[in-house]
């Protein structure tokens, strides 16, 4: 009567989403500003004013026919080549309106390069700690998940673990950098040793292995941090980005898949793309979002609020006996678990109002995801919160 794979992801929700609407109804009960909501990245910050101002010109000057009508089923050219442009400029790169290919967000160019690669009996490895739909989509498109847990410590690519997780069937490799959810960037060093692996690899089982950059908070870095532009250092690398974050435009859904010329197959790749967007429904991104994005290309929110959050959180946590890394990007502080049950450590939260998730889901078990990019008002009034949720495990003697 009905698909049960997909009556079990319909019915089974993701662990973020289900947190997210507990938050909804409890700050209905008692009230939102009493509940301190750190489950969902959802951005806080506005988008900058020129996304309004652009909307506004294209509304008064932009015939509404052609405003909200269909554009290329792969995009828009001009808006495609404003794209290229920009990359162009700030990375140093040789792109065209050809490599790109607009997307419903990240979500949509992440299923749709699964399904273009895919192929009976492949493999993906995933970086643990990943973005739990990751699986969803990858899984879907018939590709075996493969983890791959990152160094504890550093939280950066265990080199050794990764060089022996790559076998014949591997197809690709997925990299979020900065991670969602420990805000980690990958350091050059291990980029260029990462790409030297994937390198021999290759040439080992004489077939491409593709580097997958999951790329929606690119912008979001703090203190001068470098993010490399992976296209730069691996040929095979396919670029999936979002403006969700960079933009906070995370419910227009607009993004892009790249795939560079001089990726292996690149032309082939990209028909594959575009066959996976037909046979997905995916095809013409919002037009009235692409038209936005032309015209407000390399803006970004005032990230220095995220900043702030995470530092006022980090000095919290380190005053109270919490350990977590000091991220360097996107807005998550990865929190370890005082209890060996991060899900138990996140109920024993609840009764401080405080929502945060655990992270079993992400594949990495004993830590918890905090969303920092809610408003500093609500991080200032969680702090109490936490010093008692700290007091419970005697952490702040």
């Amino acid at each position: 009567m009905y698909n049960e794979t997909m009556y079990e992801l319909g019915a089974n929700s993701s662990v973020i989403r289900e947190i997210f609407e507990y938050g909804k109804k409890r700050s209905a009960e008692i009230g939102k500003e009493n509940v301190f909501d750190f489950s969902i990245g959802n951005p806080s910050v506005p988008a900058p004013r020129a996304v309004d101002e652009a909307i506004k010109e294209l509304i008064e000057k932009m015939p509404s026919t052609e405003l909200h009508g269909y554009t290329s089923a792969v995009g828009d050219t001009e808006v495609r080549g404003a794209i290229a442009s920009y990359l162009n400029k700030t990375y140093g790169t040789n792109f065209s309106a050809n490599n790109l290919y607009m997307t419903c967000g990240a979500a949509a160019s992440l299923t749709i390069t699964f399904n273009a690669l895919s192929e009976e009996g492949d493999e993906v490895i995933l970086f643990a700690p990943f973005f739990p739909e990751y699986k969803v989509f990858a899984s879907n498109a018939g590709m075996k998940c493969v983890i791959v847990l990152c160094d504890s410590e550093t939280l950066q690519v265990d080199l050794d673990a990764f060089e022996k997780a790559i076998t014949e069937k591997t197809k690709a490799v997925v990299v979020n950098s900065p991670n969602n959810p420990s805000g980690v960037v990958l350091s050059e060093e291990t980029i260029v040793k990462m790409c030297e692996i994937l390198k021999l690899k290759q040439k080992e089982y004489n077939h491409p292995i593709f580097l997958i950059s999951d790329e929606p908070y690119r912008e979001l870095v703090y203190d001068d941090v470098k993010v490399p532009y992976l296209t730069k250092y691996y040929d095979n690398t396919i670029v999936c980005y979002s403006f969700s974050k960079s933009l906070s435009l995370p419910g227009e859904r607009i993004g892009y898949i790249l795939v560079p010329d001089e990726a292996e197959g690149s032309a082939y790749i990209y028909k594959a793309v575009c066959g996976a967007g037909r046979a997905l429904g995916y095809v013409c991104a919002p037009s009235l979002m692409q038209f936005v994005i032309a015209k407000c290309i390399g803006c970004t929110s005032d990230i220095s609020v995220y900043k702030k959050n995470r530092d006022v959180l980090v000095e919290c946590f380190e005053k109270n006996g919490f350990k977590a890394a000091k991220p360097d990007g996107a807005f998550y502080l990865f929190l370890k678990s005082p209890e060996r049950d991060a899900v138990a450590f996140c109920e024993k939260a609840k009764k401080f109002e405080l929502l945060l998730v655990p992270s079993d889901s992400f594949g990495f078990p004993g830590y918890v995801r905090v969303a920092s990019c809610v408003s500093p008002e609500v991080v200032k009034r969680s702090i109490p919160a936490f010093e008692k949720l700290a007091k419970e495990y005697g952490l702040n003697g």
